[in-house]
């Protein structure tokens, strides 16, 4: 005997289960719609990822870590000397690292240096300078570029600012180790600059390293031979710190007016 199916000639199925029941199968509801909170999450992302709030970012750091840097006062260390808990290579390096934060947050790196000097001698403390002085230019670039550059390009429009950023670009190199070698160019200045230019880490940081070793060994070698301010040594680290100073600010003079009669 055939099924009502087969005599009407069609091709339904029934599964064994819902003909032995006749009971209907039960649907499951629809998922309800996330799109309004995945569109409201994707605009917050937008805006907390957007180029003024990444410098937003970089400004409240920088100035958080500014004040810092006024409460600590690491100045005190060329009175209080380093912690006696801290010796050798190990004390090196963690004033290294300690420089490096403390270039970041704008502290003078001329300070820094005369400590280094102080606390470590001539030969450790230009190693702990230097090492110092490429890690906080390393960490104010990485800032830089991570944080300002996208919302700060866009602002490069007058003459000068093209040229220099075109001279960064293009002569990063050899712009960078001429800014290390010329005493009037700030350094956190210079590495900020670098970061919204185009120019590579690899060529900052080497001329960061290179360029900075003059300045740094006189200041580091003063530093230690502060005790002794008549000593040759002292004289001849002062001579080279005032010296290429007082060319570095005729040489500025001149430009300016050169500028100004143009």
């Amino acid at each position: 005997m055939l099924d009502a199916t087969t005599r009407s000639g069609g091709t339904a199925a029934v599964s064994p289960r819902t003909a032995a029941t006749g009971l209907p199968v039960a649907v499951p509801p629809p998922a309800p719609a996330l799109v309004p909170t995945t569109r409201f999450a994707a605009r917050c992302a937008r805006a907390l990822l957007s180029p003024w709030s990444r410098l937003s970012l970089l400004v409240v750091l920088l100035a958080s870590a500014s004040a810092t840097m006024l409460v600590l006062e690491p100045q005190r260390l060329l009175t209080d000397g380093w912690p006696d808990r801290l010796g050798g290579a190990v004390a090196v390096a963690a004033y290294a690292v300690a420089y490096g934060v403390c270039t970041v947050s704008f502290v003078p790196r001329p300070l820094l240096n005369l400590a280094a000097g102080a606390l470590f001698g001539s030969q450790l403390g230009l190693v702990a300078a230097l090492g110092g002085t490429v890690l906080g230019a390393g960490l104010a670039f990485c800032l830089g570029r991570a944080l300002g550059q996208e919302a700060l390009r866009p602002l490069l429009r007058g003459r000068w600012l093209k040229a220099a950023d075109n001279q960064l670009s293009r002569h990063g190199f050899r712009s960078m180790l001429a800014a290390r070698l010329f005493p009037g160019i700030p350094f956190a200045a210079s590495n900020y600059c670098a970061a919204v230019s185009r120019m590579g880490l690899l060529p900052f940081l080497l001329a960061t390293a290179l360029g900075s070793v003059p300045n740094t060994a006189a200041y580091v070698v003063a530093g230690a031979r502060a005790s002794t301010p008549t000593s040759p040594a002292f004289l001849i680290a002062l001579a080279c710190i005032t010296v290429p100073g007082l060319v570095g600010a005729v040489v500025a003079w001149r430009k300016r007016h050169q500028l100004r009669g143009r």
